[in-house]
């Protein structure tokens, strides 16, 4: 079985920074790639950030340049750094791997994010 262990989240002033952390373990064979995803009320699930095996990064529009996404491949975990943080950011977090050949796709249970104006 596949864990995913996210830490971080909690209410912060706008402006004001979090450091999200997702540690995986489990029966994880050839992790592809990891990232964060998020959903607000009332709103899909979008992404906000991945990186893959090889360190290449993708991010929303809406983050570039004010949140990081990093990830320590010997400890299977992911980082989200995030700054400037606005009410909009406000959302469930959720932490997502996609491992394996298949490959499969694989989500945490979510941490809440509050920024408050």
């Amino acid at each position: 079985q596949v864990q995913l262990v996210e830490s971080g989240g909690g209410l912060v002033q706008a402006g004001g920074s979090l450091r999200l952390s997702c540690a995986a373990s489990g029966s994880i064979f050839r992790i592809n790639a990891m990232g964060w995803y998020r959903q607000a009320p009332g709103k899909q699930r979008e992404l906000v950030a991945a990186v893959t095996n090889g360190g290449s990064t993708n991010y929303a529009d809406s983050v570039k340049g004010r949140f990081t996404i990093s990830r320590d491949n010997g400890k299977n975990t992911v980082y989200l750094q995030m700054n400037s943080l606005k009410s909009e950011d406000t959302a469930v977090y959720y932490c997502w791997i996609t491992y394996g050949v298949r490959p499969y796709d694989y989500w945490g249970q979510g941490t809440q994010v509050t920024v408050s104006s």
